[in-house]
C-alpha cells in the first residue's frame, strides 16, 4: 500500500463481506496489516473458520455471523462503515447448474440486499466481486470490458445482473461503486475439497497424494491465472483511487497471459518435484468437458492499467512457486 492509499484509508473502517472466504481473508489480512478497521460478516457457508485465525485476535477486527440473504444482517454489518469489499457469493459453474434457485438468492437478491444497506449507511464506496463468466460466449480474445456474450451458465447471469444493479444504484440513489471481474484466481487459502473446488488447489491435492488430476476435456482449454496478490492490489487500488473517472464501471482482474491446462498441470508437477521428486512421473488423465466452461479466457487490462494504476506482480509461475509453497506446507 502506498503512503497515499494509507493515508487515504486512515481511521476509516472496511467491511468485507465473505472475508472468511479465500479472497476475503486475504483481503482482511492485508488491511488489518496496515492497522485499517476491519469487520468481516460471513455465514461460514462456504467460508472457513481457520481462514480467520491469524488475524482474529487482532484490535481491529471485528466477525459479525450474518447471511447477505438477510437484509438486517447486512445493515448491521453496514452500520458505520466508509467502504464495502463485497466478496460474499456463491462460486462456481457447476453449483449453479445443479442448483440455480440457491445460487440466485444469494448472488442476486445478497447483493441487492447489500446493496440497499450501503445505500442506507451511506457507504463511501461499494467494490464487488463481479466475474469473467460474463462473457459468456464471445469468442473475441483478449476479454475487454465493454464488449460481453451470451452467458454459459445460471452463476454468470447472477453477476452480470449484480454489474446491472451496481449501475442502477449510482444512477438512481448516487452510490459510488467499482465491480471487479475476477480471472481464475489463485493462492494460499484457496480450497482444495468438495465438489465445485477451484482447478488448482485440487489439482495440487492430488498430486501430493500421488494421484492423477483429471482434466475436463483434451486440456487445450486456457484460462487467465490470476494469484491472489494481484487481486489485493486491484481492490486496494479500487478502494482509494481519487480518479472520479475510474468509478462506476468494471475491470478485468488479471495478469493478461493465459495459460492451457495441460501447461498448468506440467508447471504444477515441477514445481511439487522440488518437494518429491516422485511427483514429476504421475499420469494427467482426462475427461468430457463441463457444461458451461468457457474454452479460453485472455483478459485485457489495459483499462485497469489506465484509470486504477494496476500493475500485476505475479505472472502464473511466480504465482504458482509461491501457492504451491503454501500449499506443501498446509496440505500434508
Amino acid at each position: 500500500m502506498t503512503p497515499e492509499q494509507l493515508d487515504i484509508l486512515k481511521n476509516k473502517h472496511v467491511l468485507v463481506t465473505g472475508g472468511a472466504g479465500f479472497i476475503g481473508s486475504n483481503l482482511c489480512e492485508y488491511l488489518l496489516s496496515y492497522h485499517i478497521k476491519v469487520t468481516c460478516m460471513d455465514n461460514f457457508s462456504t467460508g472457513k473458520r481457520e481462514n480467520l485465525e491469524g488475524f482474529k485476535n487482532h484490535h481491529n477486527f471485528k466477525l459479525i455471523e450474518g447471511d447477505i440473504r438477510n437484509l438486517n444482517d447486512c445493515k448491521a454489518a453496514c452500520h458505520n462503515v466508509d467502504y464495502v469489499l463485497h466478496q460474499a457469493a456463491l462460486g462456481s459453474v457447476p453449483r449453479s447448474i445443479s442448483d440455480p434457485i440457491t445460487t440466485n438468492e444469494v448472488n442476486v437478491s445478497g447483493f441487492l440486499n447489500m446493496l440497499v444497506a450501503s445505500k442506507e449507511a451511506n457507504v463511501k464506496r461499494f467494490i464487488y466481486a463481479a466475474s469473467s463468466s460474463t462473457y459468456g460466449d464471445s469468442k473475441s480474445l483478449p476479454k475487454v470490458e465493454h464488449k460481453i456474450g451470451k452467458p454459459l451458465s445460471p452463476y454468470a447471469i447472477t453477476k452480470y445482473v449484480n454489474e446491472l444493479y451496481a449501475d442502477i444504484f449510482h444512477s438512481t440513489y448516487g452510490l459510488d461503486s467499482i465491480g471487479l471481474r475476477y480471472f481464475n484466481v489463485f493462492g494460499r487459502r484457496q480450497d482444495p475439497n468438495g465438489a465445485y473446488a477451484a482447478v488448482i488447489p485440487k489439482f495440487v491435492q492430488q498430486l501430493i497424494k500421488h494421484e492423477s488430476p483429471v482434466i475436463n476435456g483434451d486440456g487445450s482449454y486456457s484460462r487467465d491465472f490470476t494469484y491472489i496478490d494481484n487481486v489485493v492490489q486491484m481492490n486496494i487500488n479500487a478502494l482509494t483511487t481519487t480518479n472520479e473517472n475510474a468509478l462506476n464501471t468494471v475491470y478485468n482482474v488479471a495478469y493478461g497471459e493465459r495459460t492451457t491446462l495441460l501447461e498448468l498441470t506440467s508447471l504444477l508437477k515441477t514445481y511439487l518435484s522440488s518437494y518429491d521428486e516422485n511427483i514429476k512421473h504421475i499420469e494427467i488423465k482426462h475427461q468430457d468437458n463441463r457444461i458451461g466452461d468457457i474454452p479460453h479466457s485472455l483478459a485485457s487490462i489495459d483499462k485497469a492499467k489506465d484509470l486504477l494504476n494496476y500493475n500485476p506482480k505475479y505472472d502464473i509461475k511466480s504465482g504458482l512457486q509461491e501457492a504451491v509453497k503454501w500449499y506443501w506446507n498446509h496440505l500434508r
